[in-house]
């Protein structure tokens, strides 16, 4: 079955009422920081806060009435699941989810109380789907593939319909790609409204699947990334000949980027922003000569951050920017000399957030201790005269990074 744009119309018709039309605006600040005109999709605001509904209600509805009685499986790192899993219970469809045992404990329980059969297998999505496509033969489940089925990406091709709806004059479409469901449906809607439209898409750097197959060549993936949403190393058939035809080019986001993307979403846009959805953003402030006074959408395809993560990449880049620094300093260890260095930090207008002592320092004296400080800034120039301070007491300090 090929992909129309009447099936995308025909999706947009049958999910009308069970998905939430998310809203296409303009970032005046980000569009300032990438140098263009820049819409952004909230995917991330759906129900289940990622655009994977859209397809998972698409297929869903397709099915005959045995294929619900007996019901479905699915293998997903976490967006897809819940999607699934939600519009089951809805429905009334049997779920069972399999997931990798490396899924964030969020998407796990949150797949589980909408009503789905959790099963965790195999490090890797590709291990997962494996023992999904094994208990699908034996149990007679119908399998709904989280990208590559028509129904899918007649589905996710809805977000495309929108966007243009809302801006139809855009020069690009930016969108996250990890099995290329998602950027294959709005390929195909984007182009249908708009021709001239180039459409782009971003892969986490770890994981470069697509590029790769579009440009013919094997793919070399893994490692932990950030963007576990798009960790995919096998893109979907159909996606691919899609892209093939209607993508213009596929860029690379590395985790420091995609972090990035996340944090100026949190703080600028007040909207948190999964890994896999802040891609869309890191691609195009890494690539600002690209995108340079350009009318530019980006995809913000889905925002189940686990807490935990979400504050260490906050803490991250604060780092980066200069806000927190950590330092090293060799002191007395005497009564008073830890006073005289935390005094130096509040009198430069600092604040001192941890404080931890090295006193087994080998390469200390041992009438020395290896005082190591958090510290929080306004930014780098604050740091560093902080640090001069330190030194004019004929301290040896030093930043580490």
């Amino acid at each position: 079955m090929k992909v129309e744009f009447a099936d995308i119309e025909r999706a947009a018709a049958v999910i009308e009422g069970a998905i939430e039309k998310t809203p296409c605006l303009h970032s005046r600040t980000l569009s300032q920081i990438a140098g263009a005109e820049l819409y952004l999709k909230f995917e991330n605001l759906q129900f289940t806060a990622s655009f994977k509904e859209r397809g998972a209600l698409n297929k869903l509805i397709s099915l005959s009435e045995d294929e619900r009685a007996r019901g479905v499986i699915a293998v997903s790192a976490g967006n897809h699941a819940q999607g699934v899993a939600f519009h089951c219970r809805h429905l009334g469809i049997p779920a069972t989810i399999v997931m990798p045992t490396r899924t964030p404990f969020l998407k796990a329980r949150q797949t589980e109380e909408f009503g789905a059969k959790v099963i965790l297998e195999g490090d890797m999505l590709a291990d997962a789907a494996r023992f999904a496509h094994r208990l699908c033969e034996e149990k007679g489940y119908t399998f709904v593939h989280p990208y590559d089925d028509p129904f899918i990406i007649a589905g996710q091709g809805t977000v495309g319909l929108e966007i243009l709806r809302a801006v139809p004059d855009l020069d690009d479409l930016v969108v996250p790609i990890g099995g290329g469901g998602l950027i294959s449906g709005i390929a195909i809607a984007a182009k249908a409204i708009n021709p001239k439209i180039n459409i782009i898409g971003v892969e986490a750097a770890l994981y470069p699947g697509m590029k790769a197959r579009l440009a013919g060549e094997e793919p070399v993936v893994g490692g932990a990334t950030i963007a576990e949403g798009i960790a995919v190393k096998n893109v979907g058939a159909y996606g691919a000949q899609i892209c093939e035809e209607l993508v213009s080019t596929v860029l690379l986001a590395s985790e420091a980027q995609i972090e990035r993307a996340i944090y100026l979403l949190l703080v600028i846009e007040k909207t948190v922003v999964e890994g896999a959805g802040a891609a869309s953003l890191a691609g195009i402030l890494a690539h600002p000569d690209m995108f340079a006074g350009r009318k530019v959408g980006a995809v913000l395809s889905g925002g189940n951050i686990d807490p935990r993560l979400l504050s260490s990449v906050i803490l991250r880049e604060l780092m980066r920017d200069g806000r927190i620094a950590q330092i090293s300093v060799e002191i007395p260890d005497a009564p008073g000399e830890l006073a005289r260095i935390a005094t130096i930090v509040g009198e430069c207008g600092g604040s001192v957030l941890e404080v931890m002592h090295q006193r087994l320092a080998l390469d200390v004296s041992a009438k020395h201790t290896m005082v190591e400080m958090t510290i929080e800034a306004r930014d780098e120039s604050q740091v560093e005269v902080i640090l001069e301070r330190i030194r004019a007491l004929g301290l040896a300090v030093r930043q580490r990074n």
